[in-house]
């Protein structure tokens, strides 16, 4: 008490001081101002008056007169190579910063690095070789033609045009130098531009006038199906895109031009503009342009449009040059002289081998050190890529290099080894150890989360509550994503058995060893979940020996993967053009016919909501060893209300299957599977696709080439020679006659599947009576009524919505493949 009487207690305080006689503006140029030389002011925050300060650069006591010294020079601002801690590496460029006093060292153009490492900047080709052509950059294993052999890999020869201004870089050979090389990335993607297919108008009595298109790419590259995507333009026009043989692959779209046709913006969705994915691993194309409308639309056709146009190109170029594509349509002269190039983006990889086969062999490697080998994503090949925490050209020996931050923390962490005790450094294993559990700990929470997350937003609730209310849990199999993982060994490429605009079939063998087909959907809309629940439990309810079974789903990926039973032969259009090199009979061909027939009256008239197939073509006619047939693929199949004759959808289609009176209506009724139906049967009968742009224009539509030969009783010299044996003619008179009666153009005069089914399977038993059991079984399945639970809330006839198995694609028409 004593002592805080007489001494206290003693605390800090802090205060503020300042020149308080004046503020900066009431001090300057006053002989009282005692900021020195090299000094700014500031107002004091704390009370009247101001302070002093040393301006940026300099430093000292801003109250002496020189009490402000500049910075050292050598060190802050020269950008002289020699001087005093001149800190920029070899290949670099130095500049004085604007913001801040000093300098920065950046890398010079072609060089990727750490410009502040000795040799931390690398060059993107080898030394002595050229790296430019114009303003692009060319990094190995890219090359130019003339230099020396070991500037290049052979694949990747380029040739810099130097006649032009600015040089034109190209791909090396013939047919290729009319395009230009914009961008190479180290990523996998080279960028160039291309002229479009173009046809116009030229006035009456002219022919039409443009460029046809066509590329045929070196071994190394792809057109990237992510990136790019092909695009017509125009009114009634059929763009068609396919290799350049004609013979494996078509895709195209329909754009129409209604009166008073505008197209504004992006928008390309059949009017003015039509748009649709190319196939992956497409190294070759040849663009085509077609009028789709009969002569009496011609003249209004080309008052709207003088020219169409059609192109594949990179969907961000789309995108942003969208708005003024449509009014290049009456633009002749530079349609037909060839000055409106688009840009498209080319996958490249190293495609000799994948990265097991290359790192086992170690042949022919071309990545460098410190790099990760990848798998190419399109097309078979590889790719490399420096490892986390370096940078530059992987593909070069010493391509990699570390950054500043790994070296000074490698650096940083070994002293402190040496610094700390045995103790310390045992301390310090034990948190790692700690952490690295915790780390795994939480990682695992996550991907549990984020398979929850998937399984909800996938409809997985709801599944389960449909499944339950009608006790359907053994009906479908809820599969994990290991146990698919694990089927298609990580969904390795070489498991995949099926790719097309719905998505990719893997083969997988389950681990009870049963076969079965994995389809891994494309993305869905959220608004659709509830309709492909609702589908798949009525699917599942579906009973009939030539109907593909859904065996099972998994929810807990980011689009939903569907199981069905595994069909080992292929499909009919694959043995109706001998891909399989075996010649279908008579027999094989009645029989596959009588069952595909049965299958469809089926889904028509035994269930208690009838389902129309919508998509009957003989690649979704699937065939094992005995060739039973199993009608596959039900991901646009409509359901059709009881009460309801038919249904107004979107239409969808594939070319040379698609019903006349549906595609002008857009009424769809289960006469429009008689009509598909049909067009398989003279597929049967036939041997011919479909459609085929390699025939006549008399020829070219199958279906009514053949009742065009029926009326002029020409019918034998369509049928397949093979067939017109004096045993078949009675029967192949009697199907071709049914499938003319399915091809009729008006619906109400086809029959229905019922009777198709019954008139075949008649056929069927005159000729073969000890299969009589058998047919007689599938008869009564034709008469029984089979019912089906429809969950509460499935309105089938909402023309609103698209069906949520799979993304509908308006007039996006797949050909045979």
């Amino acid at each position: 008490m004593k002592y805080l009487e007489n001494v206290g207690i003693q605390t800090p305080i802090i205060l503020d001081w300042a020149i308080r006689n004046k503020t900066c503006k009431g001090a300057g140029g006053m002989e009282d101002n005692v900021c020195g030389n090299n000094t700014y002011c500031t107002n004091s925050t704390n009370g009247p008056g101001y302070l002093c300060h040393c301006l940026e650069g300099y430093q000292g006591n801003p109250y002496l007169p020189d009490g402000c010294q500049a910075l050292d020079r050598s060190i802050a601002k020269t950008c002289e190579k020699g001087t005093m801690n001149y800190a920029c590496g070899n290949n670099t460029d130095c500049s004085i910063s604007s913001n801040s006093p000093g300098y920065i060292c950046q890398c010079m153009k072609g060089y990727r690095g750490n410009p502040y490492l000795p040799d931390g900047c690398q060059g993107m080709a080898r030394p002595g070789c050229r790296n430019k052509c114009g303003n692009v950059s060319i990094p190995y294993p890219f090359g130019l033609v003339g230099d020396d052999s070991t500037c290049y890999r052979d694949e990747f020869k380029l040739f810099c045009n130097t006649a032009t201004d600015p040089p034109n870089l190209t791909i090396y050979g013939d047919g290729h130098y009319d395009h230009s090389i914009l961008n190479i990335s180290l990523q996998g993607q080279l960028t160039f531009s291309r002229m479009a297919t173009t046809s116009c108008h030229m006035g009456e009595n002219q022919d039409l006038q443009g460029t046809p298109s066509t590329i045929d790419l070196p071994k190394a590259y792809r057109f990237s199906n992510t990136r790019n995507k092909f695009t017509a333009i125009g009114c009634n026009t059929l763009g068609i895109m396919s290799d350049s043989d004609d013979k494996y692959f078509h895709i195209g779209c329909i754009s129409f031009c209604p009166y008073a046709t505008e197209v504004n913006g992006s928008s390309c969705d059949g009017i003015g503009c039509c748009q649709t994915a190319i196939p992956h691993d497409l190294g070759t194309f040849n663009l085509k342009l077609q009028t789709y409308s009969d002569d009496t639309s011609s003249s209004y056709t080309w008052n709207i449009s003088r020219c169409s146009f059609a192109f594949l190109s990179d969907q961000e170029w789309f995108l942003s040059n969208a708005y003024k594509l449509w009014d290049l349509r009456n633009k002749v002269d530079t349609l037909v002289n060839s000055e409106f190039k688009t840009t498209m983006i080319v996958d490249w990889a190293i495609r000799n081998m994948t990265c097991d086969q290359v790192q086992r062999g170690k042949f022919d490697y071309a990545c460098g050190k410190n790099t990760e080998c990848a798998n190419s994503i399109n097309g078979p090949g590889y790719l490399c890529h420096c490892k986390k925490g370096f940078h530059g050209n992987p593909y070069l020996s010493d391509g990699c290099q570390g950054n500043y931050s790994k070296l000074y923390h490698s650096t940083l962490f070994f002293t402190a080894i040496n610094i700390f005790s045995s103790f310390t450094f045992v301390l310090i294993l034990f948190l790692l150890i700690c952490i690295s559990w915790l780390y795994f700990i939480i990682r695992k929470r996550k991907l549990m989360k984020l398979k929850e997350k998937f399984f909800e937003k996938n409809g997985g609730l709801f599944l389960q509550q449909q499944l339950s209310s009608i006790g359907g849990s053994k009906l479908l199999r809820i599969f994990s994503t290991e146990e698919l993982k694990l089927a298609t060994h990580n969904y390795n490429e070489e498991f995949i058995i099926g790719r097309g605009g719905q998505g990719t079939v893997y083969k997988g063998i389950l681990s009870d060893h049963q076969v079965v087909a994995i389809k891994m959907s494309r993305m869905m809309n959220e608004n659709q979940i509830e309709q492909f629940i609702n589908e798949i439990v009525i699917l599942i309810q579906i009973n009939h020996r030539n109907v593909v079974k859904l065996l099972g789903c998994c929810l807990e990926t980011e689009v939903p993967l569907l199981v069905y039973e595994y069909v080992s032969n292929g499909n009919l259009f694959q043995h109706i053009q001998r891909n399989h090199d075996i010649f279908l009979s008579w027999e094989d061909r009645l029989k596959i016919a009588t069952e595909t027939a049965g299958a469809l009256a089926y889904l028509h008239s035994t269930v208690s909501i009838p389902i129309i197939r919508r998509d009957i073509k003989s690649t979704n006619i699937l065939l094992d060893e005995n060739f039973t047939t199993k009608v596959s693929d039900f991901g646009v199949s409509r359901l059709l209300p009881v009460d309801q004759s038919q249904i107004t959808t979107l239409v969808q289609g594939t070319l040379g299957y698609l019903d006349p009176e549906y595609f002008h209506t857009s009424q769809l009724t289960e006469k429009s599977d008689v009509y598909r139906f049909g067009v398989v049967l003279v597929e049967l009968l036939t041997g011919k696709k479909p459609l085929s742009f390699e025939r006549s224009q008399e020829q070219r539509n199958l279906s009514t080439y053949f009742i065009a030969s029926m009326k002029e009783n020409r019918l034998f010299q369509l049928i397949e020679s093979q067939l017109c044996t004096e045993e078949n003619t009675k029967e192949l008179l009697i199907v071709a006659e049914l499938a003319r009666r399915c091809l009729n153009v008006k619906g109400e005069k086809r029959p229905t599947m019922k009777e198709v089914a019954l008139e075949l399977q008649g056929l069927r038993l005159e000729k073969h009576p000890w299969i009589q059991q058998t047919e007689e079984e599938s008869m009564n399945l034709l008469s029984k009524h089979s019912e089906l639970h429809v969950p509460q809330g499935h309105y089938v006839g909402d023309t609103s919505e698209q069906s949520s198995l799979q993304k509908d694609m308006i007039f996006s028409m797949n050909f045979p493949r």
